[in-house]
């Protein structure tokens, strides 16, 4: 969460979209099973399916959202659970860079590697130290972090 600081980027980790797919496939199966001649799924056997199928989706789903959301407000830029201070990051090599990955610097939020779909935003950290963001937008992404209100402005 931002805790009351006003963002300036923000990225979902995922989308629900998949949740209410399989929600319409599922409800679109039980209408046909009412509807067709023949033998019925038991009703007992139709809720346990749905729930277990929709929790699973869902909690991916959540897991997603709270593990990749980028986020950039006026203080930090946010990736899950982990933080970097804008203060902490090398103006210079930001301003060289648009997208592209650094071999074997750490994703930032954790992971081996990119979640799939993403590109990596390499940041040079003032200590040295380069960390990939992920990102599906990294000129969006990149214009936050170079934005005239913010700690990398000109």
């Amino acid at each position: 969460m931002s805790d009351g600081r006003a963002e300036t980027y923000v990225e979902q980790g995922g989308s629900w979209r998949p949740f209410w797919l399989v929600a319409l496939a599922l409800a679109v199966l039980l209408v046909l099973d009412v509807a067709l001649p023949g033998g019925d799924v038991p009703p007992l056997l139709w809720v346990v399916a749905i729930v277990a199928v929709l929790g699973i989706v869902g909690a991916g789903t959540l897991s997603a959202r709270r593990i990749w959301t980028v986020r950039v407000d006026d203080e930090a830029l946010t990736v899950g659970r982990e933080r970097v201070a804008r203060s902490e990051i090398d103006v210079d090599h930001l301003r060289q860079v648009d997208s592209g990955v650094d071999a074997g610097a750490p994703v930032l939020g954790g992971g081996w590697s990119l979640p799939k779909g993403r590109t990596g935003l390499p940041l040079k950290l003032i200590d040295g130290r380069t960390v990939l963001v992920p990102t599906r937008n990294p000129a969006a992404l990149w214009s936050a972090l170079s934005d005239s209100q913010g700690t990398l402005a000109s």
